[in-house]
């Protein structure tokens, strides 16, 4: 960001307080909402959940076309393709997504109904109303959990099975996760696992889904908006199915013995976006850096 939006930033960071008030699923669109947003962190200002468009947010132009969509693309041996296809150019427009109701898919879990420990509950309250203050995302900390899947600036599938693996590329700040894709491969001991933002993924298909379990994560993150809180414990299961050319359906299963009473599920839909931002055609996921000349972090209201 630059020297000069020191007012632009406090006026963010007070706006960002009241509309943090509110349940952080409160504003996020139904399943199968078209957002259109771009650009700058997915921080204060519109992480409740989504529903408000980014820096540049065109409000759903370029997302998928009206009509009904193509079918899902397959690679010659017949798996399921989950990024672009010859001649069609486009990326998954993971600007929002909740696992709580009345968000995303139908049967997610209404807010009073997540298993939270005492303590986790209370931290999530405590999250709530100092307004998103202390998110580490907003201070350009990677987005780990399923929190990978609802940030600015499109995400990509990256499938080598040459060398049984996947990528998944955001194109905020870059960031990337390995799905390691080997028949029998197993998470290191809890000894030698090193906790970082991402885990350690194993992934495998079950007919046309890419389940990917995930254990090792450390605790500097929030692992979605909002803040629900988590631990070195959680275990993500993830679903990725492309139910058709232009929907991509993200399902989630969180166990997690530190923070929750017992395992629990949500998910979302996430559309295929054919153009850029501004409508030009040709969608590619945009580079994007927060770190990059980053001075405004120390303006935050009540840091």
């Amino acid at each position: 960001m630059r020297k000069g939006l020191f007012g632009v930033s406090l006026v963010v960071a007070i706006v960002a307080v009241s509309m943090w008030s509110a349940p952080f699923d409160a504003q996020t669109p139904a399943a199968g909402a078209q957002p259109g947003a771009r650009g700058g962190r997915d921080g204060a200002v519109g992480d409740q959940g989504g529903g408000r468009a980014g820096r540049g947010g065109r409000g759903g132009r370029g997302a998928a076309p009206a009509g009904p969509s193509k079918p899902t693309p397959r690679w010659p041996d017949g798996r399921v393709n989950l990024s672009q296809v010859p001649g069609v150019k486009g990326f998954w427009n993971v600007m929002t997504g909740s696992p709580i109701a009345p968000a995303g898919l139908p049967g997610n879990l209404t807010l009073d109904q997540v298993p939270f420990q005492d303590w986790s509950r209370a931290l999530y309250e405590y999250r709530r109303q100092r307004g998103g203050l202390d998110d580490p995302h907003v201070r350009c900390q990677p987005a780990g959990g399923m929190r990978f899947f609802t940030v600015p600036n499109g995400m990509e599938f990256i499938d080598q099975p040459e060398l049984q693996r996947i990528f998944i590329l955001d194109g905020e700040n870059r960031d990337w996760r390995r799905i390691a894709m080997e028949p029998g491969r197993k998470h290191p001991s809890e000894d030698d696992l090193i906790p970082s933002y991402f885990g350690d993924s194993i992934g495998h298909w079950e007919g046309d889904t890419l389940v990917v379990d995930t254990v090792g994560f450390n605790e500097k993150f929030w692992f979605i908006r909002g803040g629900l809180p988590h631990t070195r414990f959680m275990h993500l299961i993830e679903r990725f199915t492309r139910i058709n050319f232009d929907t991509l359906r993200y399902q989630v299963t969180i166990d997690d013995k530190g923070a929750y009473t017992r395992p629990w599920s949500g998910g979302w839909d996430i559309p295929w976006q054919y153009t850029n931002y501004d409508g030009s055609p040709g969608g590619e996921i945009h580079e994007y850096f927060c770190i990059d000349n980053e001075r405004d972090a120390q303006h935050f209201a009540g840091r």
